[in-house]
């Protein structure tokens, strides 16, 4: 499978144009077609429907869509890291961290990057939601993950990653663990522990107030550090996403009809030109396999 096919492919999918997708890709509108059929030869089937004026993607096609664009990101990745350990370029990499990322869930990425540059400086700076888009904006960092940013600039890019579950949790004392079908209304009352300038806060007790929980005064937290203290000290309800630091301390009891998830995201700038370092990080970063953290977390322990 040629990545240039996938390239033009792509390019396609997104215009549904065929002259407006070569001259995107730079090629003629004839070996942009032959390109496409060749694909859908290898592929087993049609991936665009050609009609006049109204060319759409088959099932096949939008169902090819994601896959392939992270295969393409795979093979950029993998081309500007070999171009760069060779070349041993010295970088300097500003990475924006919101207060709820846990590091640990993108060390591979981050420690691909750290081989493959071994002369980079990585900076990493952490904030709240709005602190972060503000990072982005005065080009603090060159990119940021975080969850979903109440930020409107039109400049703005992101790019999904994952969605995860975010569920209940409490210490193995706590008498919700030992509590045989938790049920929405025994949450009513609990403590909760809520990190300040959380990009999901307003989500979180939206929820609540959705199902009818009443919240007595919570405690502020700054970091998910600062969390994990209070809730090994058996202070309170959390609810923490499936990419939370863990704990044997710790566990998650199912709630009944409980389905709360928050979107992680890759951001940066539209229009700024990127290092390749932090260009090749992009690339890892949306060409990962994030499945382990889509699935719903065990009942027990995190």
């Amino acid at each position: 499978m040629e990545m240039q096919h996938i390239r033009y492919f792509l390019t396609l999918s997104r215009t549904l144009n065929f002259t407006r997708a070569a001259d995107a890709c730079n090629v003629s509108q004839p070996t942009l077609t032959r390109a496409i059929k060749a694909l859908e030869a290898e592929l087993g089937g049609d991936l665009i429907r050609r009609e006049r004026g109204n060319s759409h993607l088959t099932p096949l096609g939008h169902r090819m869509v994601p896959f392939l664009e992270q295969c393409y990101d795979a093979a950029v990745a993998a081309r500007t890291l070999a171009n760069a350990v060779k070349a041993s370029k010295v970088a300097l990499l500003n990475l924006g961290l919101s207060c709820t990322i846990n590091i640990a869930s993108f060390m591979r990425p981050i420690g691909e990057i750290l081989h493959a540059y071994p002369g980079v400086e990585l900076k990493i700076r952490r904030g709240s939601g709005e602190a972060i888009g503000e990072m982005l904006k005065s080009g603090e960092v060159d990119l940021a993950i975080a969850g979903p940013l109440d930020e409107t600039w039109e400049r703005l890019d992101r790019w999904r990653m994952f969605t995860e579950p975010m569920s209940i949790v409490v210490h193995r004392d706590h008498h919700l663990a030992r509590q045989a079908g938790v049920e929405m209304e025994h949450l009513s009352g609990e403590r909760f522990l809520l990190i300040a300038g959380c990009e999901m806060a307003a989500a979180q007790r939206d929820y609540l107030a959705a199902n009818e929980i009443a919240v007595a005064n919570a405690h502020e937290v700054a970091t998910d550090y600062d969390l994990m203290a209070l809730m090994q000290a058996n202070i309170g309800v959390s609810i923490m996403p499936a990419s939370a630091p863990g704990s044997p301390m710790l566990c998650r009891p199912a709630v009944r009809k409980w389905d709360l998830r928050r979107e992680v995201s890759v951001y940066g700038v539209g229009g700024r030109q990127r290092s390749p370092v932090a260009s090749s990080l992009l690339n890892l970063l949306r060409a990962a396999d994030w499945t382990e953290f889509e699935r719903s977390p065990p009942a027990a322990a995190t």
